[in-house]
């Protein structure tokens, strides 16, 4: 059976006039295996729906809740790759943090955290399908401005 995770994309802008280069994204480095960088995210509980999950990991992995970030209409991703010989599949949304200097507070799964702009961003997530999400969500969110 496919493992099921999911998880929020957090951005912030640095200063409220509209403009691509203010705009930074949350990756959590991971405390286990290779400590691979990703936004949070994590497996579905029973009972949970996939936006439930999302909300719920993120304030378990970086101390964030619900009530802090404002869900943007429009953007849903699913990711699917093998992990360990088995399919998984991540689905994320997108939220943005909604006081930019709202402190992360880290749990044990995860060692350190940065807000980096795009291409940072796409440097530290090593994995070529989570560049294209954050690529595309940042051409989402250009072209809304």
């Amino acid at each position: 059976m496919a493992v099921r995770a999911c998880g929020l994309i957090i951005y912030r802008r640095l200063q409220p006039a509209p403009s691509s280069n203010s705009i930074e994204y949350l990756l959590l480095q991971t405390s286990y295996g290779t400590h691979h960088w990703t936004p949070p995210k994590g497996h579905v509980d029973p009972g949970e729906d996939d936006l439930q999950t999302a909300f719920r990991e993120t304030q378990e992995e970086a101390g964030l809740q619900a009530s802090q970030l404002t869900l943007i209409e429009g953007y849903k991703k699913e990711l699917q790759y093998p992990v360990r010989g088995k399919p998984k599949t991540v689905v994320y949304w997108l939220a943005e943090i909604k006081d930019c200097n709202t402190e992360i507070k880290l749990s044990e799964e995860h060692q350190a955290f940065q807000w980096l702009k795009l291409e940072d961003a796409c440097k530290l997530a090593e994995y070529e399908d989570m560049q294209e999400m954050l690529k595309e969500v940042h051409q989402f969110l250009c072209s809304r401005d």
